[in-house]
């Protein structure tokens, strides 16, 4: 039995739908308006929503964002009239699971709502595993439901356990070092040290020194002997950010470290043992620096012995309502300050690109927690007016065709039912409510590919 809230301001319409789900063995609440419908779902959870769009002031549209808003893993079925078919297909943009036109068969909307509760059964088991896993592997700040997260987790599980060098790829703000704090973590060196170094942020002398240690009168200034920092992370796990910014001449150095497991300190010509993991991050490609000639080959073989390539946010886009939930708590606690989103910013959170990834999602959390009035952080707090264009860039075009924006919505929903169920096209095309070879085909026309 699901919990469901039926919203249409017809009575008759409102009281026939209740009395259908509630045949059908779910329990039905009911709200006569947009206004009331929101209220509800901010006060209680439901497992499906289904809604009028059209409704007066407050719309299904308005609706659906709230309980989106309220819980990321609600699923929403939208009602639409002939003719506002293209507003139907906007809100499976937005978040809908489905729609349906009126007038529509019992036996019609039937299955279609087994069906999103499926994927709303499917989803919450994922988000139970999902929160499992974050606790049995210290996984609490790498937030996401996404296949691609999923599939970055599953491989720190079986890495981390393992002496191999790992190299990590991916843009900046990307969550590179938390990947790299989480194979440590998980690694037979967890209770030793974990010690990490922005390369891109020292100068070569100072990196060697750094690194490497030094003796007393080595250089101008070195008054006395110290260790570096491959000595202080012995028996743990050494981590090098924006490793291609270090230069050649170090780089060699450091190989001879990685191969030998010895360090010398500058001005010195003994060698100390050191045993560390190494995990290297960056956000260039790797290959083109060795063409440059500004990354060693050797090197790059050495380190890239497990890789993981982190996606951008823009390629994850289903994680932002858990991401933004997450950062919301975090700055609350941080700033002690009780705040909840306004009307609408959600929404335009799901439109952008990010050019920063999740490190620019955070900044715009924090800034609007900081900001927030009365305890609600409105769009302009988190998005400042002059940026607001280019995050509506990202949504949909008016000027597009109508079969572009279906082929879009089939796209977009063909491709999360296939993460959800990791790849099964017979049971993705059961959810769907289509024939396997429908599917297929509309998979080769659409361009969806799924490992």
């Amino acid at each position: 039995m699901a919990k469901i809230l039926v919203v249409d301001d017809q009575r008759n319409m409102r009281t026939t739908l209740a009395l259908m789900l509630r045949g059908a063995g779910h329990d039905v609440d009911e709200a006569e308006d947009g206004d009331v419908a929101c209220a509800k779902v901010v006060e209680d959870s439901y497992d499906l929503v289904l809604t009028d769009l059209k409704m007066g002031a407050t719309d299904g549209m308005d609706v659906l964002r709230h309980a989106r808003e309220k819980s990321p893993l609600t699923e929403v079925i939208v009602m639409t009239a002939y003719g506002t078919i293209e507003s139907a297909v906007e809100a499976m943009r937005v978040g809908a699971h489905d729609y349906i036109q009126k007038p529509f068969a019992e036996e019609a909307l039937l299955v279609k709502v087994e069906k999103a509760l499926e994927k709303r059964q499917l989803a919450g088991e994922v988000s139970v595993m999902a929160a499992e896993f974050r606790d049995r592997y210290h996984f609490d700040n790498i937030i996401g439901r996404s296949q691609a997260i999923r599939d970055v987790l599953g491989r720190i599980v079986r890495i981390a356990p393992t002496p191999a060098t790992v190299l990590i790829t991916g843009e900046s703000g990307t969550g590179k070092e938390l990947v790299a704090r989480a194979i440590h973590a998980n690694s037979l060196r967890s209770e030793r040290p974990f010690v990490g170094v922005n390369c891109a942020a020292i100068t070569e002398t100072l990196l060697e020194s750094e690194l490497f240690g030094h003796v007393r009168g080595a250089f101008t200034g070195a008054v006395s002997s110290r260790k570096g920092l491959f000595e202080e992370a012995n028996g743990g796990t050494f981590f090098f950010d924006e490793i291609a910014e270090t230069p050649p001449s170090f780089q060699a150095k450091l190989l001879r470290a990685i191969q030998e497991g010895e360090v010398r300190r500058l001005g010195d010509n003994r060698a100390f043992h050191v045993d560390v993991r190494i995990i290297a991050a960056t956000n260039k490609d790797l290959k083109q620096s060795i063409e440059d000639k500004e990354f060693r080959e050797d090197l790059y073989y050495r380190l890239n012995v497990a890789r993981f390539v982190l996606p951008p946010l823009r390629e994850r886009l289903e994680d932002i309502p858990l991401l933004v939930e997450h950062f919301m708590k975090k700055s609350s606690t941080k700033m002690r300050r009780k705040v909840t989103l306004g009307d609408g910013v959600l929404d335009y959170l799901c439109r952008y690109e990010y050019p920063g990834n999740i490190r620019e999602l955070e900044n715009l959390i924090e800034q609007g927690v900081a900001l927030a009035v009365d305890g609600v952080v409105q769009l302009d707090d988190i998005i400042p007016p002059e940026l607001q264009a280019g995050f509506q860039a990202s949504g949909p075009r008016s000027d597009r065709s109508l079969q572009e924006v279906v082929d879009r919505a089939e796209r977009e929903a063909i491709t999360a039912v296939l993460r959800d169920v990791e790849g099964n096209k017979e049971k993705a095309a059961e959810i769907l409510g289509l024939s396997s070879t429908t599917l297929w085909r509309k998979m080769k026309r659409l361009d969806v590919s799924y490992p």
